[in-house]
């Protein structure tokens, strides 16, 4: 999502000296900017961190995988050579001295004369050991791979943490201006976004994006809305899933998980891979999804009303579909059932 505006220089809350004071619409629309901003950059961080943890997983099955084939090499090698050194002392015949660097190492002594019978008695061992040497080098090329993804997305992490965090700056400051305001301006402040958000939530409603509303919600569905209503009132907070706080997709994703189903972490991963809905098929406990980059996620409750984790310094709580922002679509988690 694009930055809102940077704050402008202003006066100390509620007075006048020599310039206007900011407008409370004006102040909300830049409030409403910067906690998008947040929630984008919090979302992002979310997604660094689950590839970070799949990358951790593969690195650790590389290494389990070049363990054991090491393994299986030693034990080749020390099989081979034992062979090589038997026909030796038995008084069989050279092997050429590639093989025998290869088998017996400074151990090879004299020569043994029938090649023939050499490359016989040694090609399964050979063969073995080249099939395991190449298993080798390719294991150990894939984990050298991993480990630079690793790199890059311990990297990544880094840098999304830096956004979240400048994002959190940028919204504590306008937060701290709130905080500033006289009552009479907080109050104003506070009927303006009821007021607006209810003129969102009246044009949605009435464009019939909703149909009927009359779905029932599946029995996991169902589930899935129960648990997100038994954490009402607990406080967002980045990156949580529960139990104490939630971030709005930490919420959906666990409330899924009690459910049964497991779903994607981040909100843009629930709406790119989870089933697609439309609007006006709906039903209690799919997800709704907000923003053109799917920054912000709900579970819808049904009568046109979301469960969700809206934003820092907010509880989870149960609003008008419409509150959080421009919906961008609906996606379905259980869409077999």
């Amino acid at each position: 999502m694009v930055a809102g505006p940077a704050a402008p220089a202003r006066a100390e809350p509620g007075t006048e000296s020599g310039t206007e004071p900011e407008s409370i619409s004006a102040l909300l629309t830049e409030f409403r900017d910067l906690y998008c901003d947040a929630e984008a950059a919090g979302e992002a961080y979310n997604d660094a961190a689950e590839r970070l943890r799949a990358q951790r997983e593969r690195v650790a099955e590389l290494s389990d995988r070049l363990a054991r084939t090491r393994g299986e090499l030693a034990d080749a090698r020390q099989i081979a050579g034992q062979l090589a050194r038997e026909q030796y002392r038995g008084g069989g015949f050279a092997l050429p001295a590639s093989l025998r660097l290869l088998l017996l190492g400074d151990d090879a002594g004299g020569a043994l004369h029938d090649q023939a019978v050499a490359a016989r008695a040694a090609t399964t061992h050979v063969a073995t050991l080249e099939q395991l040497g190449e298993g080798e080098r390719r294991t150990a090329r894939l984990a050298r791979e991993e480990r630079e993804a690793l790199d890059a997305a311990q990297a990544l992490a880094s840098e999304q943490r830096r956004h979240r965090d400048e994002a959190r700056r940028r919204m504590d400051e306008v937060a701290g201006l709130l905080a500033g305001l006289p009552e009479e301006r907080l109050a104003e402040l506070a009927e303006l976004e009821r007021a607006e958000t209810a003129r969102a939530q009246d044009e949605f409603l009435g464009s019939g994006a909703l149909g009927d509303d009359a779905a029932a919600p599946s029995s996991a569905g169902e589930r899935a809305l129960g648990y997100a209503r038994e954490q009402l009132g607990k406080p967002y907070a980045w990156g949580a899933e529960g139990p104490g706080s939630f971030d709005c997709s930490g919420l959906t994703s666990q409330a899924w998980s009690r459910a049964g189903v497991t779903i994607p972490r981040t909100s843009q991963e629930q709406w790119s891979e989870l089933p697609r809905v439309p609007l006006d098929r709906l039903r209690p406990g799919d997800l709704v999804v907000y923003f053109e980059d799917a920054t912000h996620v709900a579970l819808y409750a049904g009568d046109g009303t979301v469960v969700h984790a809206p934003r820092p310094g907010a509880a989870v709580k149960v609003s008008p579909i419409a509150a959080s922002g421009p919906v961008e679509g609906a996606v379905r988690p259980d869409a077999a059932a």
